[in-house]
């Protein structure tokens, strides 16, 4: 872990308070390309209706837009919470180097927790996966998360 994944991450972060704030799973990404954020992501699955709507795919929508490619070869995402296998397959696909992930999720992970999409060899790319960026922060923030959610479900 360097410096850098830790500035992004918290930016990461951020994004995810955003989804918090708006009473979504507080997931949040950002793609960096050459040390400037390009696209950025937050979970907006309920707020949209959207099944298609997880931080990671917003993120990477709006780094092609910037990059005007679907390669995103040069790229690092960071994302507070693993990719789900939807996710982590856009990763694969659109040629992400580099995945950086604050906490792991053991019960729909698929960078390592249930599978690990994005280093299978049968695959044309794979990704570079660096885990635990300010774990504790992106953990608690999904604990206090659902905590708030079963309590309020309580009332």
């Amino acid at each position: 872990m360097t410096n850098t994944d830790e500035k992004y991450m918290r930016e990461a972060v951020r994004q995810a308070k955003k989804a918090y704030a708006i009473g979504e799973v507080p997931i949040g990404c950002v793609i960096v390309y050459r040390d400037k954020i390009i696209g950025r992501g937050y979970n907006r699955r309920t707020i949209d209706k959207n099944t298609l709507a997880h931080a990671e795919l917003i993120a990477i929508k709006k780094a092609g837009r910037k990059m005007n490619d679907w390669r995103l070869e040069e790229c690092t995402m960071y994302v507070t919470l693993e990719p789900c296998q939807m996710c982590a397959g856009a990763i694969v696909q659109s040629r992400i180097p580099k995945v950086v992930v604050g906490c792991m999720n053991p019960k729909a992970g698929c960078a390592g927790s249930i599978l690990n999409l994005l280093q299978m060899k049968e695959f044309n790319h794979q990704a570079e996966l660096v885990t635990g960026v300010l774990e504790s922060e992106c953990s608690q923030m999904m604990k206090d998360f659902f905590k708030e959610l079963r309590e309020n479900k309580k009332n």
